[in-house]
């Protein structure tokens, strides 16, 4: 985000960067840091508000948040729980600007408009300057469908360039070797008839069972609505027999046990909510989900350890949060027939 804040100046607002753990001394952190600043537009992510949600933070009634304007998210799609809870916690005219972009194009493919309504669940419209469009696998153009990310001409911060790879070969593998000439992102979206986008999760770490494509995200919205659950990760791994398992970790709150009855509100959850297909093979406690830097939770580099990836070609060691919690499911990996 540093692109983001540095790119204020230009307007001539004041930037407040906050530096430490956003739930140091409490979960409400960040909401005293914007009460203390008086900032108007407060950007944080996904996650953040999700952990409120759960710690049961009022930011309206604990802070004078009357200066806040807009609440910005991202590093992950901001579930609809999100947005309600923003709206009945924080004020029910906040512009709640959910917006997704990428490290390496250093900027958004989609976010927030002022003069567009809101639609929950939803980011308001495609960027300046993007031609975003959902395609599917033979490349045509889907409204109102699940289809993947691309961006059909270049962006003016695309990279043309990696370091450190002359040919470009890990340029072209990581963009265009699906569709020639067209950068496809790794993204599910959909793009509605009214011109919004919603995005669904990692592309290549989607769950496909028996034919029926579901995003993580959806998982994630539904199983941790359950207070004992703070925060889950599913992977789809396809096996070498042609089968498909598909795990659940779910990192518990304090004090919570992963019983039979718990297991079984889970799949419930997940049956009931959303998909009998899409019920987990196993449910399995972990220490914790690693994320990105950036706060994102590392689906693809877990699966890859999961079908037997040895862990430093898995996953890039500088852009995890905590490295130590991968050793859990490499060590899985290996005692798994």
């Amino acid at each position: 985000m540093w692109n983001f804040l540095v790119s204020g100046l230009l307007t001539g607002t004041t930037i407040v960067l906050y530096d430490g753990s956003p739930g140091y001394p409490d979960t409400g952190a960040q909401w005293r840091i914007a009460e203390r600043t008086g900032a108007t537009l407060y950007g944080t992510s996904a996650a953040y508000v999700m952990a409120c949600r759960k710690a049961g933070v009022r930011p309206a009634r604990d802070f004078d948040l009357s200066a806040v304007k807009c609440v910005a998210t991202t590093g992950s799609p901001l579930p609809p729980d999100g947005f309600r809870w923003l709206h009945d916690e924080v004020r029910d005219d906040l512009w709640i600007a959910s917006v997704s972009g990428g490290t390496d194009v250093c900027s958004c493919f989609a976010g927030a408009v002022p003069t567009l309504p809101v639609h929950i669940g939803e980011l308001q419209a495609p960027g300046l300057g993007t031609d975003l469009q959902s395609w599917d696998p033979s490349g045509k153009p889907l409204t109102d469908e699940v289809g993947e990310l691309v961006v059909t001409h270049p962006m003016p911060s695309m990279p043309v360039r990696f370091w450190n790879d002359p040919d470009g070969t890990r340029y072209h593998d990581s963009y265009f070797d699906t569709y020639p000439g067209v950068w496809r992102h790794g993204d599910w979206i959909t793009l509605t008839s009214r011109g919004s986008v919603v995005i669904h999760g990692r592309s290549d770490s989607t769950l496909n069972r028996q034919g029926v494509r579901m995003g993580s995200a959806d998982i994630y919205e539904a199983v941790e609505r359950l207070p004992e659950i703070r925060e889950s990760l599913v992977i789809g791994v396809e096996q070498p027999d042609g089968g498909y398992w598909m795990p659940l970790f779910v990192h518990l709150a304090p004090g919570a046990t992963l019983g039979e009855e718990l297991r079984g509100r889970i799949k419930r959850t997940i049956r009931e909510q959303l998909s009998p297909r899409h019920v987990p093979d196993e449910i399995i406690e972990v220490p914790g989900v690693p994320h990105t830097l950036t706060g994102k939770r590392i689906e693809v580099p877990v699966k890859r350890l999961l079908q037997g990836t040895p862990l430093e070609k898995a996953v890039n060691p500088g852009s995890i949060d905590n490295l130590g919690l991968l050793a859990f499911y490499e060590e899985l990996a290996r005692k798994r027939p």
